[in-house]
């Protein structure tokens, strides 16, 4: 528990630091990674730091769990911070990685705050640091528990056994173990953390919906080959196009245990499925889940892409939507290139007032910030109550540095 001083002291220097928190961020990374360059090389994305989207994610979770703790009125993080540590769980983080952030964190807030950062705030920031911190590192021995292993043991050697091109720039891996044994149990939704050791040395990690696990000697995860935008500062995606252009049947691959929130519960609740682009993989997993289980719930299952040539795994989304007797298919597709919109297949963007959407419907979200941020808005206007919509970011959780869009 946070003293009520400290808690005063945070109220009052809240604006304060929140408006210098993205000033202190790349500092901190770079002060790290200075000291600790193992941690750049083997654990952090570097091309999220190249494009400093960690940074803001890193900036937003505190300044929102700061909120949250001195504000009657802050929105509820409880669901930000379960990403976080699922997260933080993929990766192997173990509880004494923590210092490590907080020496270098409060060594740069002292520098951008210069003699405002007094022992008083100093020791008040402490205790929001290591409140957020504990509760992250209780969430992640829960998460390392429910897979029977010691924190930080999330890492196994699998083997391709099989990859497919799903569209121009997917592919999709089957997964087994070297043995043909069984593989730890995963929930629908779920994803592992695949790490490749680059020409450089270096171990990168990323993380994969799983498409498919519902059998319990294989996994399926797809891959987009990021191909980068050099006038928008994004570099080319270091280990997406590694595993397309080396990864092949046969190849022994590390992958993490499953994590991950973004879980289609069991119940006879109406379903709503929502997805973009490569976003489709957790829903894939939720659909295979479903005709596993030989659901019939209500599942209207909608899909916006650039074209159908960009829409990975199409033919197998549509097959799995035909057999499952509640659900139907709506696609969105930027560009209909000769063919003709009908009734279920539309040109343009997603627009929700085209399909009945039942307003007490579990909705489950993934796909671009922009497109999830419509949506997001679209049922709104619809009263699809706060509680009922689930979603996944893939890459840094940006959208707590967004009020409006951090989760209730």
């Amino acid at each position: 528990m946070i003293s009520q001083s400290a808690l005063s002291t945070v109220r009052e220097t809240l604006p304060v630091v929140g408006a210098a928190i993205g000033d202190i961020t790349p500092i901190f990374y770079k002060r790290m990674f200075t000291a600790r360059p193992d941690l750049l090389r083997d654990l952090f994305n570097r091309g999220n730091q190249a494009q400093g989207e960690q940074q803001k994610a890193l900036a937003g979770a505190i300044a929102a769990y700061a909120s949250l703790l001195v504000s009657d009125d802050a929105p509820n993080i409880d669901a930000m911070m379960s990403r976080i540590a699922n997260k933080h769980a993929s990766l192997g983080i173990t509880e004494d990685q923590y210092p490590i952030v907080y020496e270098h964190l409060f060594a740069a807030i002292g520098e951008v705050l210069g003699d405002a950062a007094t022992p008083e705030v100093v020791d008040a920031w402490t205790e929001v640091y290591w409140d957020m911190a504990d509760a992250l590192i209780k969430a992640e021995k829960e998460l390392y528990a429910r897979h029977d292993v010691v924190p930080g043991d999330v890492w196994r050697d699998l083997v391709v056994t099989r990859r497919r091109q799903e569209s121009p720039n997917t592919v999709s891996l089957v997964l087994s173990r070297p043995d043909g044994g069984v593989l730890p149990q995963a929930q629908p939704g779920q994803y592992v953390s695949v790490q490749v050791q680059l020409p450089d040395g270096a171990n990168q990690i990323r993380q994969y919906s799983l498409t498919k696990a519902t059998g319990r000697t294989s996994w399926t995860v797809t891959i987009k080959a990021e191909p980068g935008r050099a006038e928008e500062g994004i570099p080319a995606g270091e280990v997406s196009n590694f595993i397309h252009d080396n990864v092949f049947e046969g190849d022994s691959i590390r992958c993490s245990l499953p994590y991950g929130d973004l879980v289609v519960e069991d119940s006879e609740d109406p379903l709503l499925l929502v997805s973009a682009g490569i976003g489709c993989t957790p829903i894939l997993g939720a659909l295979n889940d479903l005709v596993s289980k030989e659901s019939r719930r209500p599942v209207p299952v909608l899909h916006a892409d650039q074209s159908m040539a960009a829409h990975a795994h199409r033919s197998e989304m549509a097959q799995l939507v035909s057999q499952l007797p509640g659900a139907s298919m709506h696609h969105w597709y930027e560009r209909l290139g000769a063919r003709a919109a009908t009734e279920t297949v539309h040109e343009g963007f997603i627009n929700l007032a085209e399909v009945p959407v039942d307003a007490n419907a579990q909705v489950y979200l993934c796909g671009p910030p922009p497109f999830m941020k419509a949506v997001r808005r679209g049922l709104d206007e619809l009263d699809v109550p706060e509680a009922n919509i689930h979603f996944e970011v893939f890459g840094p959780d940006t959208w707590a540095t967004v009020p409006e869009a951090v989760p209730a």
